[in-house]
């Protein structure tokens, strides 16, 4: 096969006036290292931490689109009270992607590089909304026999951070657990993930529809965060459950708390006896997503014994090490087309990620609107 010698790259740059540029680059072919492979991207989803990377702190309502059909761009301005947290960023321009999965077309000379040539692979390793990207073969991940490569190219994030989640809450003490923004596509893996180890979880949505869905995939809490009761209902969830670690994909706001509220006063419901700090059980919640962008509240509702931190892929993988991690690889790929199965509601080229129509799309993260980059489109 005959490779080009540059193919197109998206790349995210701010600049000292504040501004976040989105540009279409042609970046040389990388030729792949003695244990690496190249791989031919054919799709790559567009996740809430993808976002993250490729708009960084900029204000998605003051978007304008330039460019030309050939050389788009997507600009954005950047709040002057955000530029601090954008300060390690000026002037570089970053590649972007988290995932994403296509066929090796080139490989190097080692044994488990050229092992991969010619088969298509699922990869985690950033710079993947590309034409092309070289990355070391123990990052891929061997697709199944009639696995297509959009089948394959959220295979890491939202799969292996649904099973980090169960895996956290076992190796923390706890036996149940609580999931918000509970209807996405990593939300209904981990339905299924649960109801396949009889797990107790508790799924909270914003949505009746929403409710529906998962109560249709044979969830059996699902709570409506906008519903008049949600708390009582919550409690009542909490105390059937026994739940007391929460992932909440929300992050700003006061659901965070109101998780903890509610525990505690599930776990009073069978107290014994009175104790002034709270109960002595530990209750957990986890950010993992910034859906709200608001400052995180909570009042104090809950006792002593209580936690509110960060979950993250990458250190829970670390926590686990290599042998459980390729374990869970190895359940990915082996219920990719079941288990972790996702879904999309558009496929678009790498141009039209720099549209004002298709950031209206994908740029509120709403559930249900999940877009897959194709590079080849276009």
């Amino acid at each position: 096969m005959t490779l080009p010698a540059t193919a197109l790259q998206l790349r995210s740059l701010v600049t000292p006036a504040g501004v976040l540029e989105l540009s279409l680059v042609q970046a040389a072919v990388p030729v792949p290292g003695p244990d690496e492979v190249l791989i031919q991207v054919e799709a790559a989803p567009i996740n809430p931490s993808d976002i993250g990377l490729l708009f960084g702190a900029a204000d998605l309502a003051t978007a304008w689109a330039s460019g030309s059909a050939d050389t788009p761009a997507l600009s954005a301005r950047i709040p002057e009270r955000a530029m601090a947290a954008m300060a390690a960023r000026l002037g570089q321009s970053l590649a972007t992607g988290n995932e994403g999965a296509g066929l090796v077309v080139a490989a190097g000379s080692s044994a488990a590089a050229q092992a991969l040539l010619g088969a298509r692979v699922a990869a985690l390793g950033g710079g993947m909304y590309a034409r092309y990207r070289a990355l070391p073969a123990g990052q891929c991940l061997r697709l199944p026999e009639g696995a297509t490569a959009a089948e394959g190219a959220s295979c890491f994030v939202n799969p292996l951070t649904a099973l980090g989640m169960v895996d956290t809450m076992r190796l923390e003490g706890h036996k149940a657990l609580v999931h918000t923004a509970a209807a996405s596509n990593l939300g209904q893996m981990l339905n299924r993930i649960c109801l396949s180890e009889g797990v107790a979880l508790v799924n909270i949505v914003r949505k009746p529809e929403q409710e529906a869905l998962l109560r249709g995939q044979g969830a059996q809490y699902v709570c409506n965060m906008d519903a008049p009761g949600f708390q009582a209902e919550l409690t009542d969830a909490l105390a059937a459950t026994g739940a007391t670690i929460a992932f909440d994909a929300t992050g700003g706001g006061k659901l965070g708390g109101q998780i903890l509220g509610c525990m505690e006063a599930a776990i009073n419901r069978s107290a014994k006896e009175y104790n002034r700090y709270g109960s002595t059980v530990h209750k957990q919640v986890y950010l993992y997503g910034g859906l709200n962008t608001a400052p995180t509240e909570f009042n104090r509702n809950f006792g002593m014994c209580w936690g509110m931190g960060g979950f993250l892929l990458w250190p829970f993988l670390n926590r686990v090490g290599p042998a459980r991690a390729n374990e869970l690889k190895a359940r990915v790929a082996a219920e990719l087309k079941t288990t972790f199965a996702s879904h999309y509601a558009k496929q678009i080229s790498l141009a039209e990620v720099l549209s004002l129509d298709a950031l209206a799309l994908y740029g509120p993260r709403n559930t249900g609107a999940k877009v897959l980059v194709n590079p080849s489109l276009g």
